[in-house]
């Protein structure tokens, strides 16, 4: 007897974990703790009913919301990009296949797709879209854009790179059925919380075919191709504001609430970020330094949230150049790094945490007690440095290196991180850097090219999963394995968690890939960074919590509204 597949029918929405647990319920509902708007149901049903609203009763039409962030991208293409940059001002125009909900981030609901279906053998996901529905410029949304959108960012083709392909390594074919009607076909079954996540990345936007083909499928230099977003392009005022307009003709009736969004270009955790907020130039504003969230704690008008974020701060070190590519002269770089000290030098611009190479706050990650244990994250770093000099020494540079090329990306905390370790490989190591400084817009672009020794910033992930992480940023040619590190081992190890599904398994193996990391280091971590957004009280709808994570899922604005008279 052939099983039938299990239909995922959402009237609402349902919580990753609730979600898997009630794959094989044949019909129920659940309310989520801490949302009592939200409801989930599955079973057999008829095409969901779904419609996205604010949490909010009686929510007010109309006005201008003023947003400020880093809004200032060095090209237009979401697929390939890495920086909220894009996320943050391109993010509004469009939709997804599914997404997470905006109320707690977490939440996976129906966008595009009003439905999907999972085989019981976890190896065909069907998503049944949505009718009706018009990109920007007028044209049909159909399965065919679906199927254009997925493969550019599944099977990438000469001269594209997608931090997100990784996702999808085990998707293996992408068909049409019908119109609205588009099947992604698995070699093997993976975590069905991983693939389903995999789907709801914001990064993931649905383009147009036409607009690809018509663009010869590189969207770089595109200010403005049609979405099917909430929000419709204005115009563009190049690093200062990106203006958009509410799309009448919105699938989801009733949104958006807004008639005008205006994201204004602010580089974050620097002074500005508060400034504008406090001077009234804009209404919500994200990474406010410490000092001044201190301040709007104490005012009745805001309203004040930090949350994770997934976002590594680290020193990439060029493979491809000697000395550099010797895994000991990388390790002793790694230990002459006082972790807790560098935290300390940001405390005032940026909020961050110790960790080392999976996120530290993850149900994945080691725990802290085992993490202090280690040479390089102790907090007295006498016993790191002394083993530091010792391998320096034994890769035959025990007089130190000089002339390192350092490019540093031009953020506030970036700048003095990099004075802070300067100083730390000077003083305990005698290597010597050149600094530089880059705009921040164009750091991806040089750090792909490999146009440096060392350099820091930060990068980004679509999920806490070390099969998303690993996979980009440590594994040989991950698309944001900047260090070109290469450790034949470890991309062993990353297969095998990639294909394990038992939870301690695989937890074990993450264990073991770290420990090489530890010799072998891809990159040297700084620091973890957390997330500080602050608003008036006025704004209603977009209700961050303490338990986001990430910035890049929930950007569209299209359940916020404006409390004016």
């Amino acid at each position: 007897m052939i099983e039938s597949p299990i239909p995922i029918y959402f009237t609402d929405g349902m919580p990753r974990r609730t979600f898997i647990k009630t794959l094989g319920v044949a019909s129920g509902s659940l309310l989520l703790a801490g949302l009592p708007s939200l409801q989930a149901q599955t079973g057999q049903a008829s095409p969901s009913t779904f419609h996205l609203k604010a949490p909010e009763p009686n929510p007010k039409y109309g006005g201008t919301l003023r947003y400020g962030i880093l809004s200032a991208p060095a090209h237009f293409d979401v697929h390939q990009s890495g920086t909220v940059a894009n996320m943050a001002s391109q993010g509004p125009m469009y939709d997804n296949l599914i997404r997470r909900h905006p109320l707690d981030c977490q939440t996976i609901i129906p966008d595009l797709a009003q439905s999907w279906e999972i085989a019981p053998d976890g190896k065909t996901y069907t998503f049944f879209l949505r009718q009706g529905v018009q990109f920007h410029d007028g044209a049909d949304f159909t399965a065919d854009d679906v199927h254009a959108t997925f493969s550019r960012i599944i099977f990438p083709p000469k001269g594209f790179s997608s931090p997100r392909t990784p996702l999808f390594s085990a998707v293996e074919a992408i068909n049409v059925r019908d119109r609205h009607t588009i099947e992604f076909k698995l070699r093997e079954a993976r975590p069905t919380d991983f693939i389903l996540g995999a789907f709801t990345s914001g990064w993931n936007i649905i383009v147009r075919k036409k607009t690809l083909e018509d663009n010869n499928y590189s969207l770089r230099t595109v200010e403005a191709f049609p979405g099917t977003g909430p929000f419709k392009h204005v115009k563009r005022v190049d690093k200062e504001v990106w203006v958009m307009e509410k799309n009448p003709n919105y699938w989801n009736k009733g949104l958006p609430y807004l008639d005008r969004l205006e994201i204004y270009h602010l580089p974050p955790w620097s002074p500005d970020v508060a400034a504008a907020l406090l001077g009234g130039k804009i209404d919500y504003a994200r990474t406010v330094d410490p000092v001044a969230a201190n301040k709007i704690k104490t005012m009745s008008n805001f309203r004040f949230v930090d949350f994770y974020q997934s976002v590594i701060h680290a020193l990439w070190v060029n493979n491809t150049k000697k000395p550099l590519n010797d895994p000991r002269v990388r390790r002793a770089m790694h230990l002459a790094l006082d972790r807790h000290a560098l935290v300390d030098v940001v405390k005032d611009v940026t909020p961050t945490l110790v960790g080392g190479f999976t996120y530290p706050f993850s149900e994945f990650a080691a725990s802290t007690e085992d993490q202090g244990k280690l040479l390089g994250y102790q907090r007295d770093a006498t016993a790191s440095i002394k083993e530091a000099r010792r391998l320096l020494a034994a890769a035959g540079y025990d007089k130190g290196i000089k002339g390192l090329d350092f490019m540093v990306r031009e953020l506030a905390h970036h700048k003095l991180w990099s004075v802070a370790l300067q100083a730390m490989l000077k003083e305990n190591l005698n290597i010597e850097t050149n600094m530089r400084t880059v705009q921040t817009s164009v750091w991806f672009d040089e750090a792909q090219a490999g146009n440096f020794d060392v350099t820091i910033s930060a990068i980004v992930s679509t999920l806490l999963d070390p099969s998303d992480h690993f996979n980009s940023w440590y594994i040989t040619n991950g698309p944001q394995n900047y260090s070109k590190w290469h450790n034949e081992p470890f991309d062993k190890l990353v297969d095998q968690i990639d294909h394990e599904l038992d939870t301690a398994k695989r937890k074990a193996l993450i264990r073991q890939a770290e420990a090489i990391m530890e010799q072998d280091p891809p990159v040297l971590p700084v620091a973890w960074e957390k997330m500080n957004d602050a608003y008036y009280t006025y704004v209603k709808g977009h209700l961050p919590t303490s338990n986001y994570f990430g910035i890049y899922d929930v950007v569209r604005w299209d359940t916020a509204w404006l409390d004016k008279s």
